[in-house]
């Protein structure tokens, strides 16, 4: 299982790597492995603002469907394009290939509210 040290995690089981006041997110290696093969993701919130916590999207493995929660508040600048055909990406590459949106980072004092490497460890039990 894979724990990058320069992600942030939540307790929703997403990370986000942020270069300056853009961010990009995804969900852990953590979450993929729980849902098992995905098939589908749906994002269409391109363009809207949204709040911490809210529903940005959903992910579909063969046996359910989860929502995507976003770790902070932001604008959607952009959604993966390359999931839209190969939503397994999220699978076999979780922290590159598979991220799935990117946000303009509304307000920064949020991500000290995220959990570090170490602590999304420990929430999983691994």
């Amino acid at each position: 299982m894979n724990f990058p040290e320069n992600l942030k995690y939540t307790k929703d089981h997403e990370w986000i790597s942020i270069d300056g006041d853009t961010a990009t997110v995804g969900i852990t290696d953590f979450a993929q492995g729980e849902l098992g093969d995905i098939v589908f993701v749906e994002i269409e919130t391109k363009g809207q603002t949204l709040a911490k916590e809210a529903t940005f999207g959903t992910v579909e493995a063969v046996k359910t469907v989860s929502d995507l929660f976003m770790p902070i508040s932001g604008e959607v600048t952009e959604v993966n394009p390359a999931l839209e055909s190969n939503p397994e990406l999220v699978n076999s590459d979780p922290y590159q290939a598979g991220w799935m949106v990117k946000i303009k980072i509304s307000n920064a004092a949020e991500l000290a509210e995220l959990l570090d490497s170490t602590a999304y460890q420990a929430l999983t039990g691994h």
